[in-house]
């Protein structure tokens, strides 16, 4: 499936349900999205086509689904786990997750900010909450030049589908 972009728009790739439950990826290139099946070894980038500040320019953010299970206590919901990397001076824009996020620090120092709040850094063994809806005004690596690692745990609706959703 091909879907047109603009070049205007926040552009975010996500995991995508296909039949059979497995996950797909989605891959933007030119400002056009393709969706292709995979594996939870998929790697989803986000970028931002126009987040101003010369966010464009900076390396992307690579999310990597770990796993996704249906919470058998909770029906109708899941939980997925994923681990984003952020190279040196990469950047996140404004975005928003359809459930519940816990982020765990796991490598280097990550600033980040939720809509209405302060810009906070966070380094190694700390976390910060997300509630659903909420808006993440951006995620960046703190250096340009060391690396940085978090592990996200979403919860969520059962489909295990796009773990982030652009916010213009």
């Amino acid at each position: 499936m091909i879907e047109d972009v603009s070049s205007r728009s926040l552009t975010l790739l996500g995991v995508a349900t296909i039949s059979a439950g497995l996950l797909g990826m989605a891959v933007v290139h030119n400002n056009t999205a393709i969706t292709a099946p995979g594996g939870m070894d998929a790697l989803i980038h986000m970028m931002a086509a126009d987040a101003g500040k010369g966010a464009a320019a900076r390396p992307t953010t690579t999310v990597r689904p770990l796993s996704c299970e249906k919470l058998p206590n909770v029906p109708g919901h899941s939980i997925t786990t994923a681990l984003v990397e952020f190279p040196p001076n990469a950047y996140t824009p404004r975005h928003r997750h359809p459930g519940s996020v816990t982020a765990f620090v796991i490598k280097g120092a990550l600033r980040s900010q939720m809509e209405g709040g302060p810009a906070m850094t966070y380094t190694k063994g700390q976390t910060w909450f997300e509630a659903p809806g909420t808006i993440h005004a951006f995620a960046e690596n703190a250096s340009a030049n060391e690396p940085a690692e978090l592990l996200a745990i979403f919860v969520a609706e059962d489909d295990c589908g796009p773990l982030t959703i652009p916010v213009t």
